[in-house]
């Protein structure tokens, strides 16, 4: 386990849950996530929220390029972390099956969902312009962000 990388992780935990620990506006908490992410991850060129609404995600706060507005559950990476209920890490998008290519200088992507009583209701993607960008110690990271997250929305 790379020492260093994990505790990047928890000084960027330790960040976020100072900024949204007392906030319960999912959205300004999306926001500020997304920034952080967006300026502290190497290579990152998109960070941000798809929001579940009805039976599609639906773009919510984010750094990065204009992105895809609304994407159907199932589809792309982010449609699938919805439909299995898992992370899904992703070192080659151009390998993916049914990869949504919002930006096209997009090589990897993270996407975590995103619970609230049990129940999927968002997903953090994080893209990279980097080929295998992300690996298990930035999920088991990123994860812990997305459960401080998941606290404010209780």
């Amino acid at each position: 386990m790379d020492r260093e990388k994990a505790d990047f992780y928890q000084s960027l935990l330790g960040q976020v849950k100072a900024i949204i620990s007392e906030e319960h506006d999912a959205i300004a908490n999306m926001a500020n996530i997304s920034a952080i992410l967006f300026n502290t991850l190497e290579n990152v060129n998109w960070s941000g929220f798809y929001r579940v609404i009805e039976n599609e995600l639906v773009l919510g706060p984010f750094q990065g390029q204009v992105a895809c507005i609304r994407i159907p559950l199932g589809k792309g990476v982010c449609g699938t972390a919805v439909s299995e209920q898992k992370i899904q890490l992703i070192s080659d998008v151009h390998q993916f099956s049914g990869h949504i290519a919002c930006d096209a200088n997009s090589n990897s992507e993270i996407v975590l969902p995103v619970y609230q009583n049990g129940k999927v209701i968002a997903v953090l993607d994080i893209d990279s312009i980097a080929f295998a960008n992300f690996d298990q110690i930035d999920a088991q990271g990123l994860q812990a962000i997305v459960h401080a997250f998941e606290q404010t929305l209780a």
